[in-house]
């Protein structure tokens, strides 16, 4: 079997129905023989889509994306989007084209060197320079990009080796001497976090990403309703704890809420589990949660006491070590007064705004008709910015895999074409991407995408003419000295006609609820132009560098 197919077959045995990919010359076999394949190949309108897709894919589903390019700069335009994975830990294979063995490093037509430029933002990637090593390196890499702490994986593959011939011969098991993830929690070390939890007043349960990425939700649940703890989630741990429970407190950190924020200073306990006590969370790290002692229960070691010092570290997956943790807490810590308490900062602080004076569109407003609509059960995708935050803030995550959104990198144009991948990976979920009208420029092309392959995405536009998160920073710390953030945007509603998609604008408050219900009951990518308040700001806000209960507070 020739290299191409062996791919294509390692692929299949991967489970892998969906790939999300654009051709070109060095991945000409490939695509040759995907032609009478059974697999599915999603044609985006650029390298980057396709990454983000792949992501959004993943993170919706649960399951490892898939996405290829080939050589030069369809390998460096997937670049952003492995960027982006790696970051949020998103399991994800990049399956790059590359030139002749024969050629490689001499500097030769589309040549780059993927492998060099992509290992700061894989877990691992390889370089295929033998036909015979191809299934075995398809195999790892999706042991890999699974398994442990989730991760993209690029498998580099030169044109020679495409059109190489050996025999197919698959690995049934992975093993790798080197690579061995810890899965279970050391029995010593969760006997002393039973002890130290049965002795706090004041804990706090601060979850992340990795909750979803090992399943651990119900677990998650059931340890919060037993010692009565209140519960924070970091951007990436949005849906991993009901945002209808009671004990929930929303997100924490930058733009965080402020009882969130309160809490995690005044503890005395914090159980961080699959977080990583990244900046946007801790603020200033020498002012952060200063009586608190700290349990960290995570499948990576090197995330453990990197920011803040721990007290007591527990190695492995969540689920497992909640599972095993649930089973010895005997003595539960008395919380009354301190749910009290938190109950106080709910009350003296919470999420509001007003209406506009000018009778703009207030984008809170259209999140709230949007989660009366839903009542969660959508998938929300988003770009970066205000829009973002607004996203976070006012609309209820109730279950896993619901919120997609990039994290870590922070990267314009995510949302659209992660919506997209999220919608072929859950066809019967109501998708909507949040976007801004800077970010969703960035990405636009995809509209083609969306149409020509009936992915019936809702994207809501929030207009406000601005690059709107560094215009809230120039005003409130650059004078209002708008340098460069003012910005122009073609007629979305022309626009979305132009590529036989349906295109609303909204400008009034009573045309909302209205446009949203048409555009859930439209068989078609829909965009809707919501035409907000230009100068709105997200609130509360941690100025950078300062302490995460320092917060700006107030109404835009």
């Amino acid at each position: 079997m020739v290299g191409a197919r062996i791919l294509l077959e390692s692929l299949k045995k991967e489970g892998i129905e969906v790939i999300f990919g654009y051709p070109g010359g060095q991945v000409l076999p490939i695509f040759d023989a995907l032609y009478d394949f059974d697999l599915k190949l999603i044609l985006t309108r650029h390298e980057q889509g396709a990454a983000h897709a792949a992501d959004g894919f993943s993170r919706a589903t649960g399951k490892v994306g898939v996405c290829l390019a080939t050589s030069g700069p369809g390998a460096t335009n997937l670049v952003t989007g492995i960027a982006t994975a790696y970051m949020d830990s998103i399991p994800m294979v990049a399956i790059t084209g590359q030139v002749g063995t024969h050629l490689i490093g001499n500097d030769a037509f589309q040549e780059a060197d993927v492998t060099g430029i992509t290992r700061p933002v894989t877990k691992h990637n390889f370089l295929v320079k033998d036909v015979k090593d191809l299934a075995r390196t398809i195999a790892e890499a999706f042991y890999i990009a699974s398994s442990g702490r989730p991760g993209p994986v690029l498998v580099d593959i030169p044109l020679d080796v495409q059109r190489a011939d050996t025999e197919f011969i698959w690995p049934e098991k992975v093993s790798i001497r080197s690579y061995q993830p810890t899965y279970s929690g050391h029995p010593g070390q969760i006997k002393k976090a039973a002890k130290l939890i049965a002795q706090s007043k004041q804990p706090i349960i601060y979850a992340g990403g990795g909750v979803i990425t090992s399943g651990a939700h119900l677990e998650l649940e059931k340890l919060a309703e037993k010692i009565q703890a209140p519960v924070t989630t970091t951007f990436m741990g949005l849906g991993c704890f009901s945002g209808a429970h009671k004990l929930n407190l929303g997100m924490l950190g930058m733009h965080g809420t402020a009882y969130a924020n309160h809490a995690v200073m005044e503890s005395d306990l914090i159980i961080a589990v699959g977080a990583r006590f990244d900046d946007r969370v801790t603020g200033r790290l020498d002012a952060f949660a200063p009586g608190a002692k700290v349990i960290h229960i995570d499948i990576d070691p090197s995330s453990i006491s990197k920011n803040v010092r721990v007290d007591i570290p527990i190695v492995g997956d969540a689920k497992n070590v909640l599972t095993e943790l649930l089973g010895v807490i005997k003595k539960l810590p008395d919380t009354a007064e301190w749910l009290k308490t938190v109950e106080g900062w709910k009350n003296k602080h919470p999420l509001t705004y007003k209406d506009s004076e000018s009778g703009m569109l207030k984008p809170q407003y259209i999140l709230e008709q949007l989660w009366d609509l839903t009542r969660g059960d959508a998938i929300i995708c988003t770009e970066v910015g205000q829009s973002q935050m607004w996203a976070c803030q006012w609309y209820k995550y109730l279950t896993p895999r619901t919120f997609i959104s990039s994290g870590g990198l922070g990267t314009m144009g995510f949302g659209f074409p992660a919506a997209m991948g999220a919608k072929i990976g859950c066809p019967d979920k109501e998708v909507f991407n949040i976007a801004g009208d800077g970010s969703i420029q960035m990405n636009i092309q995809e509209l083609a995408t969306c149409v020509a392959n009936k992915i019936h995405v809702k994207v809501l536009i929030f207009n406000n003419g601005f690059l709107g998160m560094v215009r809230q920073w120039q005003e409130l710390f650059y004078k209002k000295r708008y340098s460069y953030t003012p910005i122009t945007s073609p007629d979305y509603v022309l626009l979305a006609q132009s590529y036989g998609a349906l295109g609303l604008l909204v400008t009034k408050k009573e045309e909302v609820r209205p446009a949203l219900v048409k555009a859930m009951q439209t068989q078609n990518t829909v965009f809707i132009d919501f035409r907000i308040e230009p100068e709105e700001n997200v609130y509360p806000m941690v100025p950078a560098g300062a302490a995460i209960n320092k917060m700006i507070e107030g109404l835009a």
